[in-house]
């Protein structure tokens, strides 16, 4: 072998005789998309790769295409099924036949596909973006707003030239009862990778002036089903259920819900549908006010007749009731003068006794008094009379007198002078020598 060595293309003879020996049958695999392209051949080239579970690194890839003809008729019936497009990204069942080409190396030949399998992992997808949602208490929170009575002036998010679009206003604007409606369009993109940033967006515009709509509609018509995958995303579900309006889609999906038409208030299945719920919910709102006018003009007059009946049967009793009251308002008064005099009675033996006894406490003690004070008048007497110059006199005592003045300093008298002596019985004069 060292001395006949092998060119390349005789290896690669080898390995592709080898392989094709080795496994000449067809295999189902499960793998994941990646660099999905189909040129204009109808040729699709593409990776079929396997990412670690834990670090979500790649462990295993390999070339694969899927000749033209096969590929038609797969792509329809992949899309057709799962109502998801063939692109990268997306989880797959496949059967393959394993090859090997001198020039272009180890491939895989997509002969058949299972779009259960890719179905079951979409499903996986759309239960694990609701059940995100429910764990942050957002899921339902669209459903629970209550649409206006009168919901008029509809906010719509479409692309302005989807057939659905125009549809939807036609059949909203001709309705048969003739109900006025106010609908303006919100652009954005409703197919391909740009559906999820684009229908946001649409939805703060719409946020920014949410005073002025009832409602938001979300429709599109015309598209293929396999655009369906840009509604399934956590971030559109999440602005979706937290919208402060009540969204109505209606985007053309039949068969399955996409995870916003789980997150809606109202589900519907195409823009025509969308637009008849309107109608409907204002011809049931009609309906109910032109029950209320039947009431009024029904109920009412024999309203009023009632109560003018009730209204007469008060002022029949009124007379006999305000004679009640006239002679249950006497007794009244009659009890309370009979209280009162008898109060008063009552009142007035208590003042009187009383003021007996308080006169009798006023005499004794007046009677007291005037013992009291005629005790010391006497006492006062008799010591004035002590000390009159009567007594003095009758015991021995004389006064002498100047000028009918009593002389008590013999110093002040001045020989000549005459003066007067009294005694107990009489009186004479002398002259001081």
């Amino acid at each position: 072998m060292e001395n006949n060595p092998l060119s390349l293309v005789q290896l690669n003879s080898l390995v592709r005789r080898s392989i094709e020996a080795c496994l000449p049958d067809t295999y189902w695999v499960q793998a994941e998309t990646s660099d999905v392209r189909a040129n204009s051949s109808g040729h699709c080239y593409l990776e079929f790769v396997q990412k670690d579970p834990a670090g979500n690194t790649l462990i295993a890839k390999a070339r694969g295409i899927i000749w033209a003809g096969t590929f038609a008729r797969l792509r329809a019936y992949f899309e057709r099924e799962t109502g998801q497009a063939f692109v990268s990204g997306i989880k797959v069942l496949v059967k393959v036949s394993v090859g090997f080409h001198e020039l272009y190396g180890y491939s895989l030949t997509v002969v058949d596909i299972d779009p259960t399998y890719t179905l079951g992992d979409l499903a996986r997808k759309r239960k694990e973006i609701l059940n995100r949602l429910d764990k942050e208490g957002i899921l339902t929170l669209n459903k629970e707003l209550e649409i206006p009575e009168a919901a008029q002036r509809i906010a719509v998010i479409s692309s302005p030239t989807a057939a659905g679009y125009g549809d939807f206003c036609n059949q909203l604007n001709n309705n048969a009862f003739g109900f006025v409606f106010y609908p303006r369009l919100f652009p954005a993109v409703m197919q391909g990778d740009k559906v999820e940033i684009s229908i946001i967006s649409a939805l703060n515009r719409i946020y920014e002036e949410a005073d002025n709509w009832d409602a938001v509609v979300i429709i599109r018509g015309g598209g293929a089903t396999s655009d369906l995958s840009g509604f399934d995303t956590y971030d559109l579900a999440a602005n979706c259920a937290q919208f402060p309006l009540p969204i109505i889609t209606g985007i053309g999906h039949e068969r399955d819900d996409t995870v916003i038409d789980m997150v809606a208030h109202t589900r519907v299945k195409t823009p025509t549908a969308a637009a008849e719920f309107l109608v409907n919910h204002l011809r049931q709102t009609a309906e109910r006010l032109d029950n209320f006018i039947q009431y009024i003009y029904q109920e009412v007059p024999q309203r009023i007749v009632r109560e003018r009946e009730r209204l007469d049967g008060w002022l029949a009793r009124i007379p006999s009731k305000i004679q009640l009251r006239i002679q249950q308002e006497s007794f009244i008064q009659e009890r309370f003068a009979r209280r009162i005099g008898t109060a008063l009675q009552t009142r007035f033996q208590s003042e009187k006794h009383r003021q007996e006894i308080c006169l009798q406490r006023m005499q004794t003690a007046l009677r007291v008094r005037m013992q009291t004070e005629k005790h010391r008048i006497e006492l006062y007497s008799e010591r004035i009379k002590a000390a009159s110059p009567d007594i003095l006199l009758k015991r021995g005592y004389s006064m002498t007198l100047k000028d009918g003045k009593a002389v008590t300093d013999a110093s002040r008298l001045r020989p000549g002078d005459t003066v007067e002596t009294r005694l107990a019985k009489g009186s004479f004069k002398s002259k001081v020598i």
